[in-house]
């Protein structure tokens, strides 16, 4: 196995999501902090590497991947022992993928990103009250999604689960899980929670994050 490198921030959810993957993989690798606010990300070095100058990015033995969803599918379907996380079986790789696009598409882009891009990058401290609905809307197919089983897709988890939870628990910030309505949901955070090195790996940056959204934003339209 080469030398692997993960490049990212705490906060970033995406960044949490491979960190999650690795510690199930029982991998050794060695983390970077990218200083986003210096510009380190765009310097010629890391976008020789990484032309769309994101994080996380990954480094295996001199080369690079981005993307985190990218970065976890890759992981297993080279490190790991067997296909629990990622299974080759078609119909429930296509379940774990669906959730994947979920994650990307809506609760990251359509969530957490259409509320920090304008905090963040226009200072737009008011936060439209559309916005709030739509990661309840999110919450109410997670609702679905989980239905009876303890994971997301089935008995056991996958790289959906750490994809999504590393969303979801940025996201209680700004609009909390009332377990009355979202049983399945808190139950599923809660068993997340207790998967070991949880919190360091990603409870402690999820609430960087929130407090970093919350001390943003001055009031809800």
């Amino acid at each position: 196995m080469g030398k692997l490198v993960l490049y990212g921030v705490e906060a970033s959810p995406p960044v949490r999501a491979c960190k999650l993957t690795l510690d199930a993989l029982g991998l050794q690798y060695e983390y970077k902090l990218v200083n986003l606010l210096a510009g380190e990300h765009r310097t010629k070095e890391y976008t020789l590497k990484n032309p769309q100058h994101t994080v996380p990015m990954l480094e295996d033995d001199g080369r690079w991947i981005w993307e985190s969803h990218a970065i976890c599918a890759y992981l297993v379907r080279r490190y790991a022992k067997d296909d629990s996380l990622y299974p080759r079986d078609y119909f429930k790789r296509a379940l774990v993928d669906q959730r994947l696009h979920f994650e990307s598409g809506v609760l990251f882009q359509g969530c957490i990103r259409n509320i920090a891009a304008p905090l963040f990058y226009k200072n737009k401290t008011e936060v439209p009250r559309s916005k709030i609905d739509a990661i309840y809307e999110a919450y109410d197919f997670l609702e679905t999604f989980i239905g009876n089983q303890p994971y997301l897709c089935g008995s056991g988890i996958t790289i959906a689960d750490f994809s999504i939870v590393s969303s979801v628990s940025s996201l209680v910030g700004l609009a909390s899980i009332d377990p009355q309505r979202y049983p399945k949901l808190n139950g599923w955070l809660d068993r997340m929670a207790k998967q070991p090195n949880y919190q360091s790996l990603n409870g402690n940056g999820a609430q960087m994050l929130i407090d970093m959204l919350t001390s943003k934003i001055t009031k809800i339209v």
